[in-house]
């Protein structure tokens, strides 16, 4: 049953049932998270809800929202095999992930870089060749790690990287000591700083090892949903919502401890904004 339904579509799928289920995750602040209800919030949350009006008039009916739990390991799969319509988080549009999911055009660019200790006003490690010998922890099943596990075998850095099961505990692991670099997307690495015992102990740092742009998955070869996910989308970017959204994610006071990331739009993200794609950020290069 539910391959058939696939093959007809999630627009129709949507308005058969009524219904749409957003992938959604725990702990990606300020994107996609939990702050101590059982619905979501953040700066990709808000962009999965202009898509769900979106539809509504498009289909000019109701539709009842339903929420699936993902993580950096299941948010693909679930989105292959129809459990989630729509997964807008903090997911990395790359080549690869292109053979198995489809993307819309993007709603935020990043670079990977480091969170580490400051020491006498200074990184504790300043940049990623600092850090052979040491533990470093990052999120299991990101491009993150792909890239760390990598420059670990090329250089031969002798690095012991730990995968976490989310952003939450590598972030756990760096502050307990058990690492002492966590490698992640800089937008990302400055909501865990945030939700720090003490932020300003915590500094982004390194040269940036690769510039991601994230997008919102949905099933592979359904045109007509990427088509109406894209327009909701772009509408969304002209109007001016997104950068309300970004303003109330990024430079104020956020839940569930009412810190401020105080991260400005990046040039790059404007850029984005402005010109919608859905290509990689390592397609807009080549």
């Amino acid at each position: 049953m539910r391959i058939v339904r696939q093959l007809l579509g999630a627009v129709k799928k949507i308005k058969d049932s009524g219904t749409i289920t957003l992938g959604h995750r725990d702990s990606s602040i300020p994107f996609s998270y939990l702050a101590g209800s059982t619905a979501p919030v953040g700066y990709s949350h808000d962009i999965q809800l202009a898509v769900v009006e979106a539809l509504k008039k498009q289909l000019g009916t109701d539709i009842k929202v339903k929420y699936n739990l993902v993580t950096s390991q299941t948010r693909i799969p679930l989105v292959q095999n129809g459990t989630v319509d729509l997964e807008c988080g903090s997911t990395t549009n790359n080549v690869e992930r292109q053979q198995q999911v489809g993307f819309s055009v993007g709603i935020f660019e990043v670079g990977t870089r480091l969170l580490t200790k400051v020491k006498d006003g200074q990184p504790s490690y300043k940049d990623f060749p600092d850090l052979a010998g040491k533990n470093v922890v990052t999120t299991a099943g990101t491009t993150s790690e792909r890239i760390l596990k990598a420059m670990n075998a090329d250089k031969q850095m002798k690095m012991n990287v730990i995968s976490a099961k989310d952003h939450g505990e590598a972030f756990n692991m760096l502050e307990s000591g058990r690492a002492v670099a966590f490698m992640m997307d800089d937008a990302l690495l400055a909501g865990e700083m945030a939700k720090a015992k003490k932020p300003s102990d915590w500094t982004i740092t390194g040269t940036p090892q690769s510039y991601e742009i994230y997008g919102c998955m949905v099933r592979k070869d359904d045109p007509a949903f990427k088509k109406a996910v894209d327009e909701a989308i772009v509408a969304y970017f002209k109007s001016g919502e997104v950068n309300k959204s970004y303003d109330k994610w990024f430079q104020q006071p956020i839940p569930p401890k009412g810190l401020n990331l105080q991260f400005p739009m990046s040039d790059e993200l404007k850029k984005l904004i402005a010109e919608p794609t859905d290509k990689a950020a390592d397609e807009k290069k080549s």
